[in-house]
């Protein structure tokens, strides 16, 4: 367990390793159920992707449609969850699996009879805007991760979103993502590092995990502005994305974000970077 790719200590304290997409390692696909399963069980953060699907509830899935990652057909959004828990995930090469495509109430009521371990936290990644969203939607989710909030933290591009899907779950965690819809292209115009932060924080209400772009930490490095260091002032933790590989190139930028007391680095390589940082 010990040796488990969970997060890397040095000189600045203890960083967190998310596993991307429920990836232990790059050869994993994304979001196998059993994966999921077992990061949580070594007190590790994974991430996953939340979609909703007809009927009111969400299916773990990065698309809005079945097509790329499994092997339906269509919109998520039109499938029931019958349809769906007949459908088998793709893997990296796109060829069919055993795989099944895991459904988010029936992830949490697994997670509900195991012993999940310290320190795990799963991070469900709305990929959702507020106008998209139905009150059957919201009343699934909030029954669905009920019993396992504590160990749950909801994010996504629109705070909205997870404001109204969030309201219900007191004990669930919040985080906020503020690098989408041109972000970062506009402020690399602007150069308001400032005003940036001003507004991250004014739109994540009682978010305590800021979700930054690693390109945009590293832009604003070059206009003399820690991002990261801003954010904490606030009292807010912050998670870098994404480390896609694992390369000299990419540990020595993991070595640097350490420097700067970075709290957690979202990456599809968890094993392979933790053996390269250690």
């Amino acid at each position: 367990m010990s040796d488990a790719p969970v997060a890397l200590n040095h000189a600045k304290g203890r960083t967190w390793l998310k596993w991307h997409r429920g990836r232990r390692c790059a050869s994993d696909m994304e979001f196998d159920p059993a994966r999921i399963v077992e990061g949580m069980r070594l007190g590790a953060s994974v991430e996953i992707d939340i979609v909703r699907h007809a009927g009111g509830g969400f299916a773990v899935l990065h698309d809005d449609t079945l097509d790329r990652a499994t092997t339906g057909k269509g919109l998520v959004s039109e499938a029931t969850a019958v349809q769906i828990r007949t459908l088998r995930r793709r893997d990296n090469a796109g060829l069919a699996t055993e795989t099944p495509i895991a459904l988010l109430g029936d992830l949490c009521a697994h997670l509900s009879g195991t012993r999940i371990g310290d320190g795990a936290l799963l991070q469900l990644d709305l990929k959702e805007i507020s106008e998209t969203l139905t009150e059957a939607d919201i009343h699934a989710f909030a029954q669905s991760v009920a019993p396992v909030q504590r160990h749950l933290i909801l994010s996504g591009g629109d705070a909205k979103a997870v404001t109204r899907l969030a309201q219900a779950l007191p004990d669930m965690q919040v985080g906020h993502d503020p690098c989408h819809f041109g972000t970062r292209e506009a402020l690399a115009l602007s150069g308001n590092d400032t005003g940036f932060v001003t507004r991250a924080l004014d739109e994540a209400g009682r978010a305590e995990l800021i979700y930054l772009d690693i390109r945009l930490i590293f832009d604003a490095l070059g206009r003399d502005f820690d991002m990261i260091a801003a954010f904490h002032a606030e009292g807010r933790r912050i998670d870098a994305y994404t480390v896609q590989t694992t390369t000299p190139a990419t540990v020595a930028l993991c070595e640097r974000l350490m420097e700067l007391g970075v709290d957690q680095i979202t990456s599809d390589d968890p094993e392979g970077l933790y053996a390269a940082c250690r």
